[in-house]
């Protein structure tokens, strides 16, 4: 089943029309250009509802009040009481949420479409509670899809996720259309003939600051250094992520969720321009690819204005210059984080949610100088290769899931432990 078919109760308007939104995250970088779409697009959308961690609060109270949105949640409890005193000075009536389920209670908050923006594994719940509420659900926060991706797949409907990620809003861009006939059999399950015409899945990589070095040449590398990407700005988690490619990893398997291709018709292709996001290869031979210069916002004014794009909603590729684009493929030595998550995307179950936790903790010991930078990758595989799964057989539930996660930090905060 693909989850970024049209689904004919997610398209219900023939023209664009103002649409709700919530955000969670908006404090961070997918927030923050999500505002500045919407800011510039008042016609199109309003928004409802802003969730954060409560690390900014002045900023959250801030845009809360200057948006006036009908409710603010706070990850953060303590943080709370400040985000609604912060709100009584402004002026704003805003209604304060806390807590995790403050914030997943906010997801399935009357709205449009919910934009998942949160950083990391907090954001499952809050996209369960989005798809199980009816929203449309456009989907920044990629690990509660990787560790929760059979409970995510059995909430959503046909058409209900819009990924933002760069990579797969280009491949949904390239992947076989289906006409509105097509529409009803999609929604029961039956299989669309047209992807066997799909040969295999190309995601691009920019190969991060550190591409062409070997592994021995990462062992020096420093915070700094990995949080100076060449070509995005993003928080300083996903940054480092970049850098030893556990993001395009995890990146793969959110591919092979979203569009059901396997693993071995998934290939990362090194782009350092970061110009063509992704390709779809056809068995005829064809391939199409989608390009833009490396900015979020299209992804992002997508993924809340879908099916209609956003005029202007970010500057195109200037064909009037010439451009040199290249393509090189991966160095899986040096990082080798892209094999290991096809290995643990393939055991399923719960073995995602181990990949991501251990690579959080690791990444947060190598921003605090206690792990060297290849020792990130290293650690996960460890922790990755002592995981037991549940029951065989059985399906993960949430709570084998937050088990999985909960064991996987313990287990690598262990391992970093002995290395400082």
């Amino acid at each position: 089943m693909e989850y970024v078919r049209i689904a004919e109760q997610f398209v219900t308007e023939t023209s664009p029309s103002r649409r709700e939104v919530v955000i969670l995250g908006s404090t961070g970088s997918i927030g923050i250009q999500a505002i500045d779409v919407i800011t510039r697009n008042p016609d199109r959308f309003r928004v409802v509802g802003l969730a954060a961690g409560g690390g900014r609060a002045g900023l959250l109270a801030e845009q809360a009040s200057a948006l006036g949105a009908e409710a603010v949640a706070v990850a953060d409890p303590a943080a709370a009481t400040e985000v609604a005193d912060r709100l009584r000075e402004q002026g704003s009536r805003a209604e304060v949420l806390s807590g995790a389920e403050g914030v997943a209670e906010l997801a399935a908050w009357p709205c449009d479409v919910v934009l998942n923006g949160i950083t990391g594994a907090l954001g499952l719940e809050s996209t369960l509670a989005a798809l199980r509420a009816g929203r449309l659900l456009a989907l920044a926060n990629k690990e509660s899809l990787i560790i929760g991706g059979p409970l995510v797949r059995e909430a959503a409907q046909p058409g209900q996720i819009i990924p933002v990620d760069s990579e797969h809003f280009a491949l949904a861009q390239c992947f076989p259309r289906v006409s509105t006939d097509a529409l009803t059999s999609l929604a029961q399950g039956q299989v669309d003939a047209r992807l066997e015409e799909v040969r295999r899945l190309v995601i691009t990589a920019s190969g991060g600051p550190f591409r062409g070095r070997s592994r021995a040449e990462l062992s020096e590398v420093t915070p700094a250094e990995a949080l100076a990407h060449p070509t995005w700005s993003m928080g300083p988690v996903i940054t480092v992520n970049s850098a030893t490619l556990v993001n395009k990893g995890l990146e793969v398997i959110e591919a092979h969720l979203l569009f059901d291709v396997p693993f071995d018709r998934i290939e990362v292709v090194v782009h350092p321009q970061s110009v063509i996001h992704s390709m779809v290869e056809f068995v005829d031979g064809s391939t199409l690819a989608q390009a833009s210069p490396p900015s979020m916002l299209i992804p992002i004014a997508y993924g809340i204005g879908w099916p209609h794009r956003v005029t202007e909603a970010a500057p195109a590729v200037d064909w009037t210059k010439a451009h040199n684009w290249t393509f090189e493929p991966l160095d899986a030595e040096a990082f080798p984080a892209v094999g290991l998550a096809c290995d643990v995307g393939a055991a399923g179950g719960t073995a995602p949610a181990v990949y991501n936790a251990a690579n959080e903790e690791a990444v947060a010991a190598f921003l605090d100088k206690r792990l060297a930078f290849p020792a990130i990758v290293d650690t996960v595989a460890q922790v990755v290769s002592e995981h037991q799964q549940p029951d065989a057989g059985a399906a993960a539930s949430l709570a084998d899931v937050y088990a999985a996660d909960e064991w996987a930090r313990i287990r690598a905060r262990e391992l970093i432990s002995r290395t400082a």
